[in-house]
């Protein structure tokens, strides 16, 4: 995708976002040809798309599209994907005595579809499943950020209606772009957070001038910039890399950059960060939330290390 596609889609990405919130933000993105995009250039239409959802508060079941996408012909055509639970990574199907049983997280659109795809592991084997919604119970997650749209879905003795077996890291693979797509949101949420603390700055006078003159003010702005950077620079890498390890990295950063904003922005709003009229806090809810999708920092930090401890194998560098 050339420069100026690249424009037009992103464009395109905000006046959606400005007219349309929720499903009809989703057909929205489906007219505009974002599906398309994800197809033939799968980073550009990411990275524009989740980055623009987390400064924008916005929400949609693109995540959905990212891991069928991943998965390939073999999870079937609909977007309807189910996802592992908060804090985890793991296929959300399983075999227990013969029947399958799901436990996993949806979005909307999976919800109102007729068909969920699933990938389970079968005698240490994964497949992808295709099997009707109306034999899933789903629970709304109200939570910290019920805005978000997901819904727990639990099934037992689930029937399908397909089988086809999935080549064996296409799962571990789809989690890492559906990763990588978390990262984007996070460091768009991220610097959401920093431009209001930053406009809150220069606008808030204290001991007769700017608070933004103030150097613990700067050094909390400036150390949450850092950390936002750093958490886009491990997504490019991850990118060009195409790794595993290196999505969990990028993902790992990205969640904790998006807590760091989190945390010295609060300190830098004060008082009214903590009310409800300010969007401070909707933000902040996204945040935690997104940081545990597909693991969260410390969850993938912790198992980054135990594989280097176990396999005494680096990571790939990322090109410099």
């Amino acid at each position: 995708m050339d420069d100026d596609d690249r424009e037009l889609l992103e464009r395109s990405i905000r006046r959606a976002m400005e007219s349309h919130s929720g499903a009809a933000l989703d057909v929205a993105l489906g007219e505009l040809g974002w599906p398309e995009a994800l197809s033939m250039d799968p980073r550009t239409a990411i990275s524009l798309l989740f980055e623009l959802q987390g400064a924008r508060h916005a929400n949609t079941s693109a995540v959905g599209a990212v891991l069928s996408s991943a998965l390939g012909p073999e999870a079937g055509s609909t977007p309807g994907v189910v996802m592992p639970r908060l804090g985890r990574w793991d296929v959300p199907g399983r075999m227990v005595q013969g029947d399958l049983v799901i436990r996993g997280l949806g979005t909307a659109s999976l919800v109102d579809g007729a068909v969920a795809s699933v990938v389970a592991r079968i005698d240490g084997t994964d497949l992808a499943l295709e099997v009707s919604t109306a034999d899933l119970t789903f629970r709304a997650v109200r939570g910290m950020d019920p805005s978000l749209g997901l819904v727990e879905i639990a099934g037992d003795s689930v029937p399908c209606s397909t089988r086809r077996e999935l080549p064996p890291n296409a799962w571990p693979e789809a989690v890492a772009l559906a990763r990588i797509a978390a990262g984007h949101e996070l460091v768009g949420a991220g610097r959401a957070v920093l431009e209001l603390a930053r406009g809150h700055a220069l606008e808030r006078v204290q001991f007769g001038r700017p608070i933004s003159s103030f150097q613990a003010i700067r050094h909390r702005l400036a150390d949450t910039l850092v950390a936002l950077e750093a958490a886009d620079a491990a997504l490019d890498s991850a990118w060009e890399v195409r790794s595993t390890p290196a999505a969990a990295m990028a993902k790992a950063q990205a969640g904790r950059g998006a807590r760091t904003a989190a945390r010295h922005c609060q300190q830098v709003l004060a008082g009214i960060g903590f009310t409800t009229e300010h969007d401070f806090h909707l933000y902040v809810r996204r945040i935690l939330v997104l940081d545990e999708l597909f693991g969260s920092a410390r969850g993938l930090t912790r198992n980054l290390g135990d594989e280097l401890l176990a396999t005494r194998n680096l990571p790939p560098l990322p090109p410099l």
